[in-house]
């Protein structure tokens, strides 16, 4: 049975092309023949699918020892809440995407703790890799190794991907070396998931192709071999799959590729709301028949969308042409927008249809490098706190966290994703440019007055 299962399989999606010409012209000759395969695509494509080893040290520590209140009340000294260090290694995959300058996307979750990182080919060529940047709400990274004679993929416009298609998975699963899937799109549009990505831009395409870890940062391909998206990450009980698999997709990997190679970071675009999804009970609310868009529930003072007239209460219903099923539909689709374009919004207020046309300002969100902040922030995002989010009225404004990676040295000193600074070494902050000038000394210990819940307490950063 299982002979019979393995060889119906092509023989399936041979019949499915035939049955409508118009598909059938798209697809590679290899397919339509009397054995179908993949094998003439894969020849050209798998040197453009790298391994990534990275390599490094860890921190073992006792996660109580990270939070300022146990080792308060315990009166923990200082030196004992050195962490330790543990040398690790691990694997990945990536994708190379620039063949003259040696550029290779991956997860930036791969690279994340990296002191090292290795490229091995195709071919069996080992070089050393080049962090060229990093981008955590989109868990993508990229890096460069010199070497000539590379395979570049192509870009495929994952806008044109439809549920249905039948895709390719190319990775470095469990580190055992270069393997290729194969099934279909399951799902398009993919939020919510709880990712890696924290706060992320979350857009993930679907497939039942098996990816494992190790996978992540592989390709996902067309049967033509161009390059739809980024595999980064799986839903399973077991941690291998269970043909639940997301890969980033291909315009949202080139968009953040362009960024770092150009500034070395990601400049996202905002318009300034906040939101939350159109349910069928709010929809009643509002008089709506259907229950599709985002409720504007805050317009942020002085920010595009308040310059373009968006209002409380709005209901967003299309941008750009593009129907907003959610929140998350409008928070992707600006962060992919370049400062100082438009977005065309359809919006419905009291009933009324309007357009409006709100041009892209600046995301005050920023990840700490170690760069612009002290070096003790490193490993956290920080933006201007949701004002409402405080009961007290004084206790209003200051820097949210949004993110804090695992071990970093924002994680050691204290800082948890969901706190708030309200102070910086004893002088209050509403803006990140406030929190940038008081916190952009690295030579001077920092005193950081904390809100967490409806706690306040000290952190010292040194």
């Amino acid at each position: 049975m299982k002979r019979i299962a393995f060889t119906l399989a092509p023989l399936l999606v041979a019949a499915a092309f035939a049955q409508s010409a118009p598909v059938a012209a798209d697809v590679p000759p290899a397919l339509l023949g009397s054995t179908p395969t993949l094998a003439p695509m894969l020849k050209t494509v798998l040197p453009g699918v790298v391994n990534i080893s990275i390599s490094g040290h860890m921190q073992v520590e006792n996660p109580l020892m990270q939070d300022p209140f146990f080792r308060h009340f315990f009166g923990v000294p200082d030196q004992d809440d050195e962490p330790q260090q543990q040398e690790f290694a691990a694997a990945g995959s990536g994708v190379i995407v620039d063949a003259g300058k040696g550029y290779i996307l991956t997860n930036h979750h791969v690279v994340e703790q990296a002191e090292k990182i290795q490229v091995t080919l195709n071919d069996g060529r080992t070089f050393d890799g080049k962090l060229v940047g990093s981008d955590p709400p989109s868990d993508l990274a990229v890096v460069q190794i010199k070497a000539d004679k590379l395979t570049a993929l192509n870009f495929f416009d994952s806008d044109r991907l439809q549920v249905g298609d039948f895709v390719v998975a190319v990775g470095n699963p469990f580190g055992i070396g270069q393997t290729v899937t194969s099934g279909i799109v399951s799902a398009l549009g993919r939020s919510g998931l709880g990712s890696l990505t924290g706060r992320g831009y979350e857009n993930f395409i679907q497939t039942d192709a098996a990816i494992n870890p190790g996978n992540s940062g592989g390709a996902l391909l067309t049967l033509r071999g161009e390059l739809v998206g980024i595999n980064s990450q799986i839903v399973s009980r077991t941690g291998t799959s269970a043909g639940i698999g997301f890969a980033i997709p291909a315009n949202q990997a080139q968009f953040v590729l362009k960024q770092i190679v150009e500034h070395g970071s990601v400049e996202r675009g905002r318009i300034g709301v906040g939101g939350q999804d159109l349910t069928p009970e709010l929809a009643k609310a509002f008089g709506l028949p259907v229950a599709r868009g985002v409720l504007v529930t805050q317009v942020v003072s002085g920010s595009p969308a308040a310059k373009a007239g968006i209002k409380r209460e709005d209901i967003l219903v299309e941008a750009n042409g593009r129907e907003l099923r959610d929140f998350q539909t409008l928070r992707n689709l600006v962060g992919v927008m370049k400062v100082g374009d438009s977005v065309d919004l359809k919006v419905l207020r009291d009933g009324k249809p309007l357009n409006v046309r709100v041009t892209i300002g600046k995301d005050t969100e920023q990840a700490s490098s170690g760069g612009k902040l002290h070096p003790g922030l490193a490993g956290a995002q920080f933006a201007p706190a949701d004002e409402s989010n405080a009961a007290d009225e004084a206790e209003r404004g200051g820097i949210a966290v949004r993110r804090v990676a695992p071990r970093s040295p924002a994680a050691r000193n204290g800082l948890r994703t969901g706190d708030v600074i309200i102070a910086v070494n004893r002088k209050r902050v509403a803006t990140m440019e406030q929190f940038e000038k008081l916190a952009g000394d690295g030579e001077k210990a920092l005193l950081l007055l904390v809100r967490r819940g409806n706690n306040a307490f000290f952190v010292t950063i040194d």
